[in-house]
């Protein structure tokens, strides 16, 4: 990030997901700052949950716990804002950095009052994506963000919800921060382990995960008592685990000044361009094809959909595609946006006067 001295590899920011007492908050920072691993210090001062019977964070009284977290660990500290007010609040006990939670991301109106009362003040602020997989909706809090005159900008990558069965917390569509990183190149993108996994036993394979994607930190959730944590305890880890984790993570580089692999690279590469306008044209071609179909079906009166063909040909390429070795979720994947064209393709046709 080049508006934070990173003094560890990777960037880690670490603390309990909620600031429960001072006690538990200079303990987890304390065993945090021994293991040497930590660059930034987080804790959840307000937390916005789905039912009111649960804990909501403790409030105003919590920043004045992390303002001695900052005494005692010479690090700086960040917590989450969803208000005005508490952007006010934040400022005014010298809190390092902000970030926006998912479910404020969400909400244009909420971005745009945090927004303004920025205005004139350039802190640094890190915006999780929104809990659904919007990546307008992402971005546009991000520009709403830079629009107040921060520049000090990052985003966070927490995973989206789904009513879909996953081993994770939050499904992490990682095609999605991908897509943001093309698209905003000069973007840091961090990841959030803690909520896409969901519980202790995935955060290392998610953190190695984002790492090879070229991430450009970690905020991870650690509390010195997880089992005990108001919040989010099984996604918790300890300092102690935190400090194996780091350890174990290969951090990789994002090029090789080996003349070699840089020759052998380009080659492949010219070679994948290739296939790829040749896949390109292909689908070209399918596609006019399927405007003739789309005509066809028009002047004898039959509907767009067809079931049964469409089944016939997902359950041929299916196995086709996996005795040649591509995944079962990829070929389904690449099906489906087939079809959605051709039958946006039909539609326009049969729609045309």
């Amino acid at each position: 990030m080049n508006w934070l001295q990173k003094t560890n590899s990777p960037l880690i920011i670490s603390g309990p997901c909620s600031a429960e007492s001072e006690a538990q908050l200079l303990e987890t920072a304390k065993q945090l700052t021994e293991a040497n691993r930590v660059s930034v210090i987080r804790a959840g001062i307000w937390k916005p949950r789905t039912r009111p019977n649960a804990f909501e964070g403790v409030g105003e009284i919590g920043l004045s716990w992390l303002k001695k977290v900052k005494e005692a660990t010479k690090l700086p500290v960040c917590t989450e804002v969803a208000t005005a007010k508490h952007v006010e609040l934040c400022l005014n006990y010298d809190i390092d950095f902000l970030w926006i939670g998912a479910r404020t991301t969400a909400s244009p109106f909420a971005v745009q009052e945090i927004s303004d009362a920025l205005r004139g003040i350039d802190i640094p602020v890190m915006i999780k994506n929104p809990t659904s997989p919007d990546l307008e909706l992402w971005i546009g809090a991000i520009e709403r963000i830079a629009r107040s005159g921060i520049t000090k900008i990052a985003a966070i990558h927490r995973g989206f919800s789904s009513f879909e069965k996953s081993v994770y917390r939050n499904i992490p569509m990682w095609e999605i921060p991908i897509e943001l990183k093309r698209l905003n190149p000069q973007l840091d993108i961090l990841c959030d382990p803690s909520h896409i996994a969901g519980s202790r036993q995935l955060i290392f394979e998610v953190c190695q995960k984002a790492l090879d994607l070229n991430f450009s930190g970690l905020m991870i959730e650690s509390h010195h008592d997880p089992d005990n944590a108001l919040s989010d305890s099984k996604q918790q880890i300890t300092p102690d685990i935190l400090s194996k984790i780091a350890k174990k993570l290969i951090v990789r580089d994002v090029s090789s000044p080996n003349i070699q692999f840089q020759t052998e690279l380009d080659v492949l590469r010219s070679q994948i361009d290739v296939i790829d306008r040749s896949i390109t044209e292909k689908i070209a071609d399918r596609m006019q094809l399927v405007e003739k179909i789309g005509q066809f079906k028009k002047s004898n009166n039959v509907t767009i959909l067809q079931v049964e063909r469409w089944n016939e040909i997902t359950n041929h390429l299916l196995d086709w595609g996996k005795s040649l070795g591509l995944s079962e979720p990829f070929i389904q994947k690449l099906l489906r946006s087939i079809h959605e064209e051709s039958i946006r393709k039909q539609e326009e046709i049969m729609n045309k006067k």
